[in-house]
C-alpha cells in the first residue's frame, strides 16, 4: 500500500502545475523600447512572464534601425511601452503599422511624471533649469499659454527615467497597464510595483547621500540627457556638447563650450559610449578640466530588473568619481 501512495505527490505536483500553466501561457506579451524601460517593466512583470527589448546592447534609440525581428515582435505584441517618439522615433510609424494589436503605453504622458523643458544652445546659465510640467489623470490647463504646458515635447528633455519620482509614476503606469491587460496576473504586478518603488526611494536616498560632496562642481556632459539626475541631486551641469546626439556639433558651439570650461572651471567633461569621443578629447584639449564617461542608458549592463538601479549607481559613481578627485 505504502509503494502504491508514493507516486501521489508527484501528481499532487503535476495537477498544481497545470492549473499555474494557463495564467503563465496567458500573460500579455510585451516589448519595451529602450533598456531602462525594459528595466522597469521587467521588475513589474518578475515572476509572470519577461518582456522583450527592441534596443538592446549599446544601440542608442537616437540612431537606432529597426530590424525584422523588432518588427515580429511588435507584430505579435499585446502592449508595448516606450517613452514616446520624441525620444525613439524610430518606433513611431512601427508601434501603429506593426503592432496593430497591441495597447501602445506612452511612458512621457504617464500620470505623475514631471517634464523639464529642454535646455537650449551649448552652454546653459542657471535659469535655464526649465520649469516643470506635471501630468495627471485630470490635469488640465487654464492659461493663455496652455497650449505650450500641454507639451510640445519637442522642447522638453524626454530622459525623465533619470528622476527616481518619474520612474515611481513610470512603475505605477506599467503596472496599471499590465493590470488590466491581464487581471490574472495584477495582484503580481501590484506587489513587484510596491517593492520596486520601495528600491528606487532606498537607492534614491543612497545617491542623495553619494553625491552631496560634490553638489555644485560645475561639468558639461555630452548630450543634455541628465537633466534630471542634476535636479534631483543639487548638480551643476553648465552644458552639453551636443544639443542633437544625431549631428555633429558646429565649430561656434564647441567654441562656447570651450568658453565655458574657462570661465567656470568645468571640473570635467563626459563622454557617453555610445557616441564618438573624438569631440571630447576637441572639447578639453588645453582646459583644465578631466575626461569621464556618463551612460543614461545602459549600454554595458545586462538586461533585466537589476539595470535600472545599476544604471543610476554608475551614473553617480562615474559624476563623483570625476567631480571629487
Amino acid at each position: 500500500m505504502r509503494a502504491a501512495m508514493r507516486p501521489l505527490p508527484l501528481l499532487a505536483l503535476a495537477a498544481t502545475l497545470a492549473a499555474a500553466g494557463p495564467a503563465l501561457a496567458e500573460a500579455p506579451k510585451v516589448v519595451a523600447s529602450i533598456k531602462p524601460v525594459h528595466s522597469l517593466v521587467a521588475a513589474v512583470m518578475e515572476g509572470v512572464a519577461e518582456p522583450a527589448l527592441i534596443v538592446r546592447g549599446a544601440a542608442s534609440p537616437h540612431t537606432y534601425a529597426m530590424k525584422p525581428s523588432d518588427a515580429k515582435a511588435l507584430a505579435a505584441a499585446d502592449l508595448v511601452f516606450w517613452i514616446g517618439p520624441e525620444l525613439e522615433g524610430f518606433l513611431d510609424k512601427p508601434v501603429t503599422a506593426n503592432a496593430k494589436k497591441a495597447t501602445s503605453v506612452t511612458l512621457l504622458e504617464a500620470p505623475g511624471v514631471t517634464l523639464l523643458d529642454a535646455r537650449e544652445g551649448g552652454a546653459w546659465e542657471a535659469h535655464d533649469h526649465g520649469h516643470k510640467h506635471d501630468h495627471g489623470h485630470d490635469h488640465k490647463h487654464d492659461d493663455k499659454h496652455a497650449h505650450e504646458d500641454e507639451h510640445d515635447h519637442d522642447e522638453v528633455n524626454t530622459h525623465i527615467w533619470l528622476s527616481p519620482a518619474n520612474a515611481r509614476a513610470m512603475v505605477a503606469a506599467i503596472a496599471e497597464a499590465l493590470s488590466a491587460k491581464d487581471p490574472a496576473n495584477a495582484a503580481a504586478y501590484t506587489a513587484n510595483a510596491e517593492r520596486t518603488a520601495r528600491s528606487i526611494d532606498a537607492l534614491d536616498a543612497e545617491l542623495k547621500a553619494a553625491l552631496a560632496p560634490v553638489a555644485g562642481k560645475p561639468f558639461v556632459v555630452f548630450h543634455d540627457a541628465y537633466q534630471y539626475f542634476e535636479a534631483q541631486y543639487g548638480l551643476n551641469g553648465v552644458g552639453a556638447i551636443t544639443v542633437n546626439p544625431e549631428r555633429r556639433p558646429s565649430a561656434k558651439r564647441l567654441s562656447e563650450i570651450r568658453a565655458k570650461i574657462g570661465g567656470l572651471g568645468a571640473a570635467c567633461v563626459f563622454a557617453e559610449p555610445q557616441f564618438e569621443p573624438a569631440l571630447v578629447n576637441t572639447i578639453v584639449e588645453g582646459t583644465p578640466a578631466k575626461k569621464g564617461v556618463l551612460d543614461p542608458e545602459g549600454a554595458d549592463l545586462k538586461d533585466g530588473p537589476g539595470l535600472y538601479p545599476a544604471l543610476m549607481r554608475n551614473i553617480a559613481a562615474s559624476l563623483k568619481d570625476c567631480l571629487g578627485s
